[in-house]
């Protein structure tokens, strides 16, 4: 169980991550190619990636001995460049002491490790390929649609908080936590790994925030606990599993056309569906606009009224289907917010959007 402690301050200081940050998904994603046991939604996944992974990404896999991570990898920013210069920017002391943390009992320190531990820039820079080699075959062919289920998830955290307050939407984040006198509660989980936890998978933590406040970062590759970015003088951040439990699948070549990664998320008939309603429409106008089948259309109609994305009235004989506030944010969160102009550093304000 995970119980977050909240400040009054702290509840104005809650903030929902802007964008996906490439280093905690990929970090996820490889604590996930570690959990054979989720062979029923992972297997094929990864199958593919174990494959395919080059061996350039090896020195990732000595950084996580036992499973546990050492914490200067807790770093967020917009692409990898940016993650990766927040990690070499980490204190040295502070590198030796996480690694020797996570190598604590574990026997056999790799000479990778050592070359870390001692500042080596060699090393830094082996390690700075083996995440780009990584990045390049888990994350970079489903970008594109991580940004989708990203954007996608913010809104609907947007929308729940605005109607209905923040407890709420704390809870749609985890079903079955909630926010009680201060304090949100997660239940257990089975596969739960909590970055940075003094102790075993399943036990209590206890995360207080003093002021710091809190950033929900979604993570589509991950199906276990939250995983907690708990460092001093940082805001706390919780990266949670999003997305249905299935991991995003790499579109076919040449697939992706002006619906881009929501058809991938949605299916391509359904996002044409959502585009069509571009005012109230019935389900055989639906259909035509579509080219699809009258009982396809209400097929779909029936799949976006259960996620949200439309809603649908009955007057007299006819039904109208209409997009929900959702849906039209969702079709209109295309454009991408431009790159920084420079790298920021570790404590560069200006250039953490994370950063309170």
């Amino acid at each position: 169980m995970l119980r977050v402690h909240f400040t009054a301050g702290d509840m104005t200081r809650v903030r929902f991550a802007p964008r996906p940050s490439p280093v905690p998904e990929l970090h996820a994603a490889l604590l996930m190619l570690g959990a054979p046991h989720e062979e029923l939604f992972f297997g094929r996944w990864r199958g593919r990636l174990l494959r395919t992974l080059p061996g350039a990404a090896e020195p990732l896999a000595e950084l996580v001995p036992g499973g546990t991570a050492p914490r200067f990898l807790d770093v967020l920013g917009g692409t990898r460049e940016e993650g990766f210069a927040l990690i070499r920017a980490t204190r040295p002391g502070f590198v030796r002491s996480e690694l020797e943390r996570v190598y604590a009992g574990q026997g056999r320190v790799p000479p990778r490790i050592r070359a870390l531990h001692d500042g080596d820039a060699a090393a830094w820079g082996a390690l700075d390929r083996a995440q780009r080699a990584a990045y390049e075959t888990v994350l970079a062919p489903v970008w594109p649609l991580v940004q989708d289920l990203h954007r996608a998830e913010f809104t609907r955290y947007a929308l729940t908080a605005a109607e209905r307050g923040l407890a709420a939407a704390l809870g749609a984040v985890a079903p079955g936590s909630r926010l009680r006198d201060g304090v949100w509660e997660w239940p257990a989980s089975p596969t739960a790994r909590e970055v940075g936890a003094a102790g075993e998978a399943g036990e209590a933590r206890e995360v207080r925030l003093d002021g710091r406040g809190l950033v929900l970062l979604p993570t589509f590759h991950w199906r276990g606990g939250p995983l907690v970015q708990d460092l001093p003088d940082r805001p706390v951040v919780l990266t949670y599993p999003a997305g249905g439990g299935v991991p995003p699948v790499p579109e076919p070549r040449g697939a992706r056309g002006g619906t881009g990664g929501l058809s991938a998320a949605l299916g391509r008939t359904r996002t044409e569906v959502l585009r069509a309603l571009t005012e109230p429409r019935t389900t055989t106008e639906l259909a035509r606009r579509t080219g699809i089948s009258n009982a396809t259309a209400s097929a779909h109609a029936t799949a976006l009224r259960a996620a949200g994305l439309i809603t649908t009235t009955r007057t007299g004989r006819s039904v109208h289907h209409e997009r929900t506030p959702l849906g039209a944010l969702l079709l209109a969160g295309g454009a991408e917010r431009p790159a920084p102009s420079r790298t920021p550093v570790v404590g560069d304000e200006a250039g953490d959007p994370y950063r309170p």
